[in-house]
């Protein structure tokens, strides 16, 4: 158990740098829309690498990804956006954070299950 919670610590601080360095390098919301599709992305790609290789899970999948993917930055962001009087700009931003997100997933998935079928 300690070994899979230092994994998950490990992996979190590596991800958690990760999203900085998007946002600073990016900024604001259109990093964060990135930043989850990006990690959407990966983790269908790991659901179907680790699927046999769960010791790994913890590190990637828990700890970086989850550490890299933003929802409540997300979810923060959306609200500062419709507070702010731009509510179209809030809806447009919450549509393309989920539906490319999960498209992001799917195509990560269907991928790694072509290249490593």
């Amino acid at each position: 158990m300690i070994l899979t919670l230092a994994q998950v610590a490990i992996g979190g601080a590596i991800g958690s740098v990760l999203r900085h360095l998007m946002v600073v390098g990016i900024g604001g919301p259109v990093a964060t829309v990135l930043v989850n599709i990006l990690g959407s992305f990966a983790i269908g790609v790991l659901f179907v690498v680790l699927a046999s290789r769960t010791s790994l899970s913890p590190l990637l999948m828990t700890g970086v990804l989850g550490g890299f993917t933003t929802f409540s930055a997300f979810s923060l962001d959306a609200l500062k956006l419709w507070e702010g009087g731009q509510s179209l700009q809030a809806l447009l931003y919450v549509l393309a954070s989920v539906i490319l997100s999960l498209v992001a997933v799917a195509l990560g998935a269907a991928l790694a299950r072509g290249a490593f079928a």
